[in-house]
């Protein structure tokens, strides 16, 4: 039984962590950079560390300073979230060798699966269906030239230590492909230290699915069904929801068969996820194994009305998993949307500043996991996503309107956000209709309709400080007449007197 356990992380998965393990009555340990002191994650928790710097490099990615600070602190265990560290070998073998227990799978099976190449050589050893493709020495660009014009174009250059569509490149024809290949090599470099690269097909029009896995010590691997997760912006997920209207029953089962076949093929344990890309014939390929939480794990845990993070510890404590395949059950429907402080307009550019008025959106099947309150600092320092926003009901369309509905219930002053874009796009037809892919925002544009809910969203932010008597603060936000015009619609709409 674990007494006490730190978190390395900060932010909205920090806080959702904390919650669990207090639940489960183990104390939570916060560690926090300079920015973080005031934060919401170093509020809930039961102790809190410093860290002693602003940058990640100096903070959150400081192996040697969380590693003393968890002996310091004499915790049994490190939960490292999503991001940052999850993903380090280096990191989950130090927490090893600091006999603390890393809540995740071994270093072994991280440093394997974080290497695209050797992940793919895994699972084409497994049966697993992978992409066609090439890996080899890219200075042979006539084997590889070979290999492309076999394959068939448009073909994908990617970063073998990559991920987040650093080192990614789309090769249309052969001219392109020495230069593509060189241009990869040089920005995996830059972000991964890695200049490595490989070669699949290019699928085209496709879906992105993952299954969720989980594997204990005792050898058990199970899949919780899948999510869909094609809606993006430069390759980073910005909507998922489960099940996916893409999968039939037959197709749904031999997925997760060929994922559960991956998890025990690398001797998985604890929380994973298996990404398939799934073309327009229904036919899926492998493409990599996140060895961590995913950012999306609300919408499984909706549909499956489980504690995955209460899962992973107990697996880390020894447990065996309490349920077996046929246990498992896919219940309803679950949408999570991504909050950030980002502008759409502005090529999703960050936004900075405080956040003056922030109010969740509560009710009968809405979540919101946040790591920010109201009054809290957004900084240039770290990933702008402030919360996610996560509605489930019996059905994808009933999941849909309450989303829509929370979307526009969800006031946010002092920074920009997505969140009148996240409601154009769930409330576009062709994304009602569930036929998508993820080139979606690509051939569609929800950014016209976007810049008008501007005003609309401002206005439901104003009627709420409205009606919590803050008119002074309202009438300071409304600055001009030109705006006071444009907002007059929507504020006669719940009646509220403009000021």
């Amino acid at each position: 039984m674990f007494r006490k356990v730190l978190i390395a992380n900060r932010g909205e998965i920090a806080v959702r962590i904390t919650k669990t393990l207090q639940e489960m009555g183990i104390q939570a340990v916060a560690i926090y950079s300079d920015i973080d002191e005031d934060s919401l994650h170093v509020e809930y928790s039961d102790e809190a560390y410093s860290l002693y710097g602003s940058t990640s490099k100096d903070t959150y990615l400081n192996i040697e300073k969380i590693i003393d600070i968890a002996k310091v602190a004499k915790v049994d265990a490190i939960h490292p979230g999503y991001g940052f560290l999850s993903e380090n070998p280096r990191f989950a073998q130090a927490c090893l060798d600091a006999n603390i227990v890393f809540i995740g799978p071994s270093p072994s099976v991280i440093a394997e699966m974080g290497d695209k190449i050797l992940a793919k050589k895994a699972m084409t050893k497994a049966s697993v269906p992978v992409v066609p493709g090439w890996s080899g020495n890219i200075s042979d660009i006539d084997e590889i030239k070979n290999v492309a014009n076999k394959i068939g174009y448009p073909v994908l250059v990617k970063a073998a230590a990559g991920g987040g569509g650093k080192g990614m490149r789309i090769v249309k024809e052969v001219a392109e492909l020495e230069q593509s290949i060189e241009s990869a090599g040089r920005e995996a470099q830059n972000a991964f230290g890695d200049n490595r690269v490989f070669i699949e097909k290019y699928i085209m029009n496709p879906r992105h699915i993952e299954f969720q896995i989980f594997g204990d010590t005792h050898g058990n691997v199970i899949h919780l069904f899948e999510r869909e997760c094609s809606i993006q912006r430069r390759h980073q997920k910005i909507i998922e929801e489960s099940p996916s209207s893409a999968l039939t029953p037959e197709l749904r089962k031999k997925m997760g068969e060929a994922a559960v076949m991956a998890g025990k093929a690398i001797g998985y344990t604890n929380a994973g996820t298996v990404e398939f890309i799934l073309d327009e014939n229904k036919n899926f390929y492998f493409l990599e194994v996140n060895t961590r939480l995913q950012v999306e794990h609300p919408v499984t845990e909706s549909i499956i009305h489980g504690d995955l993070v209460k899962a992973q510890i107990l697996v880390a404590m020894g447990e065996k998993l309490s349920i077996t395949q046929n246990d498992v059950i896919q219940d309803g429907h679950a949408i999570e949307c991504r909050i950030y402080a980002e502008d759409p307009q502005n090529n999703f550019f960050p936004s900075t500043g405080i956040l003056e008025v922030y109010k969740e959106p509560t009710g009968p099947g809405i979540r919101v996991d946040s790591g920010v309150k109201q009054g809290s600092v957004i900084s240039v320092h770290y990933d702008p996503m402030l919360a996610k926003l996560i509605t489930y009901s019996k059905t994808r369309n009933a999941a849909i309107e309450k989303m829509l509905w929370a979307l526009n219930h969800y006031p946010v002053l002092g920074i920009t956000t997505n969140i009148s874009f996240l409601h154009d796009v769930i409330n576009h037809s062709v994304f009602r209709s569930g036929d998508i892919d993820t080139h979606f925002l690509e051939k569609y544009n929800v950014f016209d309709s976007a810049r008008i809910n501007k005003d609309k969203e401002l206005a439901i932010a104003l009627s709420g400080l409205i009606c919590d008597g803050n008119k002074n603060i309202a009438s300071l936000v409304v600055d001009n007449k030109q705006q006071k015009s444009n907002l007059e619609p929507w504020l006669n709409i719940g009646n509220w007197r403009m000021i």
